[in-house]
């Protein structure tokens, strides 16, 4: 990659072409237009797209939303669109995972009847999804509800058909994925009033450690309240304080009024103080209308980052639907008062200008959601790359897979240091001290004993597996030792590769050459032979016999796909990679192949995660997301565009199954936002977008240096094909532009066709 640059940036030197400076770039003062209209939160709740429809706003940490969904891998959100009952409306929520955790602090309004757990029931054509605000009517029990949250109280409103049976019921058993082994596994409460009760809900799942305390005040003071613990009525007064590790559920009976009921519910990942200070800061009166309204004009704001044009409606609710999921993680997780609990279980105060975060999806996001935020969101993109050092700092390893205050070491390698050095490539380092980044991935990239004795019995032993002992013992991964070989192996060789770049910027060279030689470590892996990266024996053979269509989830060779899947992954070093397995024509002819063989997967057990196919690309999961971009690298750039418009006009519909996979907090979104408007990271680390085939005619994108336009001449479903680009009025040679090129501020021109063109 690095050689394709230089020969692009000769190109550009020799036509006497400026790189990165605008002519007259436009105001970034771009008058602001509604785009939440085009937002349509129900895709991606149907299939396994696993987002939420709920009340939320950009990056926070309450997300209000039905529980429909308890049980197996479509709970992950805690709603499907299929379901037709809803157990209760909790405060958390991930969006688009194939794990589940959170449902935090449930509330369900119900009328009638004596259940311990009642159960609503709603009919679709009754439920509103829009960005900030969602409603639906639940038919057995007469109620029309209506939420709206800020960023860490949600607001609730019922209305109530029948005004004598006002109940509210507060159960502190809810949980997602029971099956799963999330469990309860402690409960504190206050009773402050009759209108407010607080206290602090543990369970234990994906998170091994994960705390959330609240405060819930309504907006009238309950005529009586009932009180059961592990499904057992409390005999007598109820106890105003209790600590236990018990199922707690509350049933609140409201006076009779035609009224609505109002709820606050403000939570800390600190303590009931926190929460308290949270609502008052946040949410200190009873206007439900103006919150809501606030909450659209926050995400109104949000979604204008990117103005576009477009005659395709169904393109307008795509982009901003996608740019909508791309906004909601990773999500801000301290206190207004800047507490919050550490991966170290220890309660902090964030420094000024400091943010924590949580939910990093890394192994997903780095790939196309933390580049997409790079040019839109510059602020946040640094503050997260902070935030994953200060837990280090605070942990002694970086974060992989981080919710709440737990690590959970979920999915391969260590990819917190492809979103560092994706930051250090683009000067967005906020003046920290880089030798501290660079020893926070060297660190996190080893075997650590003292880390393995320290999380023993815990999820959060998943940080250290001996992939990293292996890889660094032998130059590989043995495949007869531990399942995902490859697929860790050549990921890993990527993430030492980005410990070098970083390395390098902090001036330590002999770190740095240590890991650009770990960054070589794929090559043991790609058989000459079959030009497919393949699993590798203790004996240094490859394994035999080799079927690249196998797949079995979690116990096969590859994460989540097969080894047409994970053939391709050499992002920061693909001129030596196409060297390798025979050159560019040789890339062309396996990428062709790639996407023409027949989609058969082998294996009883083959992953879920496998969606999405074209011939053996699957879009539906991540190590496939670059492959189409990398015909840029070929003579035939335009077989790439094909592919690309293919992807984009069928595996990203107006529906709620629009999303052909896990949504993966933002990832899959990211990846259709940056694609749509032509541009797209291959390699995070280093500074250069690879350009796809455009789907919007033009975009207004706010960055640093003003506005960065898009224009697309001659666009429709006929003309796949780019005919011509131009940057600032300067044809390229090549399909390539650099980092600075966009956030500097100027215009990219394609022209398109109907016709394949070099």
């Amino acid at each position: 990659m690095k050689q394709k640059l230089l020969s692009l940036l000769s190109v550009i030197a020799i036509s006497g072409l400026v790189v990165g400076c605008a002519s007259s770039p436009a105001s970034s003062s771009s008058e602001e237009k509604d785009l939440n209209q085009y937002v349509d939160p129900m895709i991606g709740t149907g299939f396994h797209g696993h987002t939420f429809p709920g009340a939320t706003r950009p990056y926070a940490m309450v997300q209000l939303s039905p529980d429909t969904h308890i049980m197996g891998w479509d709970a992950s959100s805690g709603y499907h669109y299929d379901d037709r009952q809803i157990y209760a409306f909790s405060h958390t929520h991930l969006s688009g995972t194939g794990i589940g955790d959170m449902g935090d602090i449930a509330l369900l309004p119900f009328s009638g009847g004596d259940s311990i757990q009642p159960i609503a029931t709603f009919q679709k054509e009754t439920e509103r999804a829009e960005p900030g605000y969602y409603a639906v009517r639940l038919d057995n029990f007469g109620i029309q509800v209506e939420l709206t949250s800020t960023d860490r109280v949600g607001f609730h409103k019922y209305t109530y058909d029948n005004a004598k049976e006002r109940r509210v019921m507060l159960d502190l058993g809810h949980i997602l994925q029971p099956d799963w082994g999330h469990k309860l596994v402690g409960n504190t409460y206050h009773v402050v009033d009759p209108s407010t009760i607080e206290g602090t809900f543990r369970t234990q799942g994906w998170a091994h450690y994960h705390a959330i305390a609240y405060r819930i005040t309504f907006s009238e003071p309950a005529v009586s309240m009932t009180q059961y613990v592990d499904g057992q009525k409390t005999a007598g007064d109820i106890p105003d304080s209790l600590t236990t590790d018990k199922d707690l559920k509350f049933h609140f009976w409201f006076k009779e009024s035609a009224e609505p009921l109002y709820a606050k519910v403000a939570i800390s990942p600190v303590d009931p103080e926190g929460a308290a200070q949270n609502m008052e800061r946040e949410l200190p009166d009873w206007d439900f209308e103006a919150t809501r309204q606030q909450s659209a004009e926050i995400w109104n704001q949000e979604l204008n980052k990117i103005q576009i044009e477009t005659s395709d409606p169904t393109i307008f609710k795509n982009f901003y639907t996608a740019l909508y999921h791309a906004s909601l993680a990773p999500y801000v997780y301290q206190d207004v008062d800047g507490r919050y609990t550490g991966l170290d279980k220890q309660v902090h105060t964030a420094q000024a200008g400091y943010v924590n975060y949580t939910a990093f999806s890394l192994w997903d996001t780095f790939r196309a959601l933390h580049p997409l935020l790079t040019i839109i969101r510059p602020d946040r993109a640094t503050e997260m790359g902070l935030s994953l050092v200060q837990a280090y700092r605070e942990g002694s390893i970086l974060p992989k897979w981080p919710i709440v205050s737990s690590y959970t070491g979920c999915m391969p390698a260590y990819h917190s240091v492809a979103v560092l050095a994706d930051l250090v490539c683009k000067d967005m380092t906020g003046g920290a001290d880089l030798k501290v980044w660079a020893e926070a991935g060297a660190r996190s990239s080893v075997y650590r004993e003292d880390l393995a004795q320290k999380f023993a019995g815990t999820r959060e032993l998943d940080l250290i597996t001996k992939h990293l002992l292996y890889k660094d013992k032998y130059g590989f991964v043995p495949a007869d030792s531990i399942p995902e070989s490859v697929s860790w192996g050549v990921e890993m060789a990527y993430d030492d590769w980005c410990i070098a770049q970083i390395a390098q910027k902090a001036g330590d060279q002999a770190l740095a050459d240590e890991y650009t030689k770990k960054g070589k470590y794929y090559q043991r892996y790609l058989d000459p032979e079959t030009k497919f990266m393949r699993p590798i024996m203790s004996d240094g053979k490859f394994r035999t016999p080799f079927n690249p269509r196998y797949s079995a989830h979690m116990k096969s060779d590859y994460t989540e796909g097969n080894a047409f899947q994970w053939s391709f992954f050499v992002p920061h070093d693909m001129d030596n990679y196409i060297a390798a397995i025979g050159g560019k024509a040789e890339l062309e002819t396996r990428l062709d192949t790639l996407f023409t063989t027949s989609s058969q997967v082998d294996g009883a057990e083959a992953s879920g995660d496998i969606t999405g196919l074209i011939g053996q690309y699957a879009h539906g999961n991540e190590p496939s997301h670059h492959m189409a971009y990398l015909y840029n690298w070929t003579d035939s750039p335009w077989k790439g565009q094909e592919r690309l418009d293919f992807i984009m006009r069928n595996f990203y519909t107006n529906a709620p199954d629009g999303i052909i996979g896990n949504e993966d907090c933002g990832q899959m979104s990211a990846w259709y936002v940056l694609s749509a408007l032509g541009i797209y990271q291959v390699c995070p680390g280093i500074p250069v977008y690879a350009l796809g085939r455009p789907m919007v005619d033009r975009a207004t994108i706010q960055v640093a240096g003003g506005t960065f336009e898009v224009v697309v001449h001659e666009n429709s479903p006929a003309n796949k094909y780019v005919k011509e680009v131009r940057l600032n009025g300067n044809p390229l040679r090549e399909m390539f532009i650099e980092h600075a090129d966009l956030v500097n501020g100027g215009r990219l021109e394609f022209t398109m066709t109907d016709q394949p063109s070099k």
